[in-house]
């Protein structure tokens, strides 16, 4: 059995992430910060099915408090899987775009992969084996009106990725993105009507939590252990 702490796990993707991890056998952290009944939810679903997890609550972009929760973690043991998952939206054209909303987006998907994978990351070398997955977007391989802010913040970590996996790659640990595209979910609920992903999809649908899950699943698991500093998308054929 291995610990996998999932950041924004009581999301759409994040859930599904959870309880899948859950069913493979693995002891899974389910993170919140604003999502906490729905990360017990989670929790408890993952429990009822015969698995092992529970819930923790911090903000990623705060660095002590996020520091503080990891430690309380530690304590039980090394992280061996990392899902990076944790990620907002705050939509504006560039023209328009406050440096709030800049800073929020970049904030919580960039200081904050480097507040929870750092601390983790010594305690998971010493074992000599790891798994780390950052959850992007396909927005940050091909651009999209209204989400400058978006597009480099996940950018940011597939070039992130890259470089983290050469350090650790002789550790035994792999480092990976996947990068969703249209996936059915409350964040994606009445942004993209049918018609729109009949255009921008040659799958003409949007995809599955699930199917990210099951993606993420494949590339924790000992059969991905050759699958190091890749992005790899899941976007119905968009790219």
């Amino acid at each position: 059995m291995k610990r996998a702490l999932v950041t924004g796990g009581s999301g759409g993707i994040g859930s599904a992430i959870c309880s899948r991890l859950g069913r493979d056998g693995h002891h899974v952290y389910v993170h919140a910060n604003r999502g906490v009944d729905a990360a017990r939810e989670v929790v408890a679903g993952i429990v009822a099915a015969g698995g092992q997890a529970r819930g923790v609550s911090f903000d990623v972009t705060d660095a002590g408090a996020t520091r503080a929760a990891l430690d309380e973690v530690l304590g039980e043991g090394p992280i061996q899987i990392l899902i990076n998952n944790a990620g907002v939206h705050d939509d504006a054209v560039f023209p328009g775009m406050s440096a709030e909303q800049w800073h929020r987006v970049i904030n919580t998907s960039v200081d904050g992969f480097f507040n929870v994978t750092q601390p983790l990351l010594m305690p998971m070398i010493r074992t000599r084996w790891g798994r780390i997955v950052n959850t992007t977007s396909v927005t940050a391989l091909t651009g999209n009106r209204g989400q400058v802010n978006y597009a480099a913040a996940k950018g940011a970590l597939n070039a992130a990725t890259k470089s983290l996996a050469l350090e650790v790659a002789s550790r035994g640990i792999t480092v990976n993105a996947v990068a969703p595209g249209i996936i059915a979910t409350t964040m994606s609920d009445g942004v993209f009507d049918a018609e729109t992903i009949a255009r921008l999809v040659p799958m003409k649908r949007a995809g599955l939590p699930a199917e990210v899950a099951n993606l993420v699943a494949f590339l924790v698991s000992d059969e991905a252990a050759y699958i190091t500093a890749q992005v790899i998308s899941i976007n119905g054929g968009m790219i």
